[in-house]
């Protein structure tokens, strides 16, 4: 039996097939121009927001150098880790490696990513050395990754860290001429686009959005060899006389340039975390003590300039005592009727007040206050202190003859070594500089040429025979300057066991090329006179200072007995430039100085 199959045939529902079809064709014909033609713009920016970013391009510090070009302050490159908290998040069994590797503690890094959880980049750990880099890397810990960062580095640590200062973990400055001339330091980062993998590795550079540009080189006035030599000396010092602290300052006297600059205690600066409050300042610019007896020059000065004295004026220091109503001046000797030059040579402290006393105040304060006592150097240091002169109007008779030697008024020793080189320099002062200079800026006058002569000789008389700063002679050279042995101020009045030590001169006495002036704070033990224990420091690196500088001798005499009784003893044809380590007195050490 034949059975015939039909076909039935639905042209409705063929149609309706054909319009879904052509619907859904329709459909992604539309959707194929919304995305390329209409949303184009939007989309390539979403696309790209996801996997193109714009890193900074780090500029390195610029370069310090000293006077003859050599590295005191360099930039180096260095590594520092960050993360992706987002993505770290979610490796969290590597948590304890990674924390163990940077040296953190792995519950504070959770709590550390835990809040922070909204952002996309944080530091971990910031300028590491390039083989821990390496092993962090290594760790493959998703969301970690590397950046590039600059470190300061400081080739001669210590000897120069309160001059350059610190670098904060920015790579601003902080202290000292870091933070001086950080706008000239600092570079300007530049920028670039790049594609970023998921992990936040840079695989391929877009494009150059600005050119990094480097800091620029900072040459300064500072001899890294005088420096080094002035750190040593006074190291050695405060050793030797355990004493509390202590500050060198060595000034070229035609510019007042600033050759050298230590202070003790010190610290590292390559090792910021180690640094102790309070070691970072800069002592010689910063703290303030009175002179004491180091500035009886500039009464004399005014003493001179009045008319009423000369070099040879007699004046009468018996019995070694002034009663200034209930107050006491007191000369350690009674030294009886003596001239201003031994007055100096000596240290009256009776002779200085008598002085002081004989002159209107206006004109000793005008003489203290040209040589630039109570206002800053104008050096530009961060911090540099003015000092106290108190205005001549508020004195009392007993202000005025304690300011002859020294008392009632505080300096920097910056600002004393300043002024003795106004002293060298015939009696202009200069502003003190830590940039070298080729000519003089802003001169102002202390003194007339001719008294600045006069108390050279005098100076000079005090580190000879019958003076106080015996052991600040230099062999072949003529010194002249000037010691000081003050009393420290405590909450009772002046203490009877806590000195400063201090010692501020020049040389050569003939034509002078260096000032320099040593104190010491609170030397230990039974010596503290200026001295004692400043004069021995000043005589030491003066010696090292005038050789390194090919500074002609101008006492060939000395230099040629010196070179006699080498040769008797050894031999052998060597002149000494250092004098003996000893630091004991066996000549008069004048007013306990």
């Amino acid at each position: 039996m034949n059975t015939t199959t039909s076909i039935t045939v639905h042209p409705a529902r063929r149609l309706a097939v054909l319009a879904l079809l052509a619907l859904a064709a329709a459909v992604l014909v539309w959707r194929a121009v919304d995305l390329h033609i209409v949303h184009k713009e939007f989309l390539r920016d979403q696309g790209a927001a996801r996997y193109l970013r714009v890193v900074t391009l780090p500029a390195h510090r610029g370069m310090i150098t000293d006077r003859n070009g050599e590295p005191l302050a360099v930039s180096t490159p260095v590594e520092s880790v960050w993360a992706n908290p987002r993505e770290l998040a979610t490796a969290r069994a590597d948590w304890p490696r990674l924390a163990a590797l940077l040296d953190l503690d792995a519950t504070r890094l959770a709590g550390y990513l835990a809040t922070r959880l909204e952002r996309e980049f944080v530091y971990l750990k910031r300028r590491i050395d390039p083989d821990l880099a390496a092993r962090v890397m290594a760790l493959n810990v998703p969301g970690v990754a590397l950046t590039r960062e600059y470190r300061r580095y400081y080739p001669e640590g210590e000897v120069t860290a309160h001059v350059l200062g610190i670098t904060g973990v920015d790579d601003n400055g902080q202290e000292g001429i870091e933070l001086a001339y950080d706008d000239w330091l600092h570079g300007v980062p530049g920028a670039k686009r790049v594609i970023k993998d998921r992990l936040g590795r840079i695989v391929q550079d877009v494009e150059s959005l600005r050119i990094p540009r480097p800091g620029r080189e900072l040459r300064l006035s500072i001899d890294r060899r005088i420096q080094y030599l002035a750190y040593r000396e006074l190291k050695s010092a405060v050793l030797e006389h355990q004493a509390q602290a202590g500050s060198v300052v060595v000034m070229d006297t035609t510019t007042s340039e600033v050759l050298a600059m230590v202070n003790l205690p010190a610290y590292n600066p390559n090792r910021p975390s180690e640094v102790h409050t309070g070691r970072t300042r800069n002592r010689a610019v910063t703290d303030l003590f009175e002179p004491g007896s180091t500035v009886k020059p500039f009464t004399v000065a005014a003493a001179l300039e009045s008319g009423q004295y000369r070099a040879d004026t007699m004046i009468d220091t018996a019995p070694g005592l002034l009663r200034i109503g209930s107050r006491e001046i007191n000369d350690i000797h009674d030294y009886g009727r003596i001239d201003v030059a031994t007055v100096i040579q000596k240290s009256s402290n009776v002779g200085a007040a008598k002085m002081a006393l004989a002159l209107p105040a206006k004109s000793l304060w005008q003489t203290f206050s040209h040589a630039g006592f109570g206002a800053t150097t104008g050096s530009g240091f961060p911090g540099e202190a003015g000092g106290v002169l108190t205005y001549y109007p508020h004195w009392h008779e007993v202000d005025r003859a304690s300011l002859a030697f020294g008392y009632g008024l505080s300096v920097t020793t910056l600002q004393l070594a300043e002024a003795y080189a106004a002293i060298a320099n015939g009696g202009q002062l200069h502003p003190a500089s830590f940039l070298p200079l080729n000519t003089p800026v802003n001169s102002s006058t202390v003194m007339q040429t001719d008294t600045a002569a006069t108390l050279r000789a005098m100076l000079e008389r005090a580190t000879n025979e019958g003076g106080t700063g015996l052991l600040a002679r230099v062999t072949g050279y003529r010194v002249a300057g000037k010691t000081g042995t003050v009393r420290k101020h405590g909450a009772e009045g002046y203490a009877s066991d806590r000195y400063l030590s201090l010692f501020a001169g020049f040389a050569p006495a003939s034509h002078p090329r260096l000032a320099m002036v040593v104190m010491i704070n609170e030397p230990g033990g039974t010596q503290y006179y200026g001295g004692q224990v400043a004069a021995p420091v000043f005589a030491h690196v003066m010696a090292g200072a005038l050789r390194l500088l090919n500074v002609a001798p101008d006492d060939l005499a000395i230099a040629s007995l010196q070179l006699a009784q080498n040769s008797r003893s050894t031999g052998l044809y060597k002149v000494s430039t250092l004098p003996a380590r000893d630091t004991s007195l066996s000549h008069d050490t004048g007013n306990a100085e």
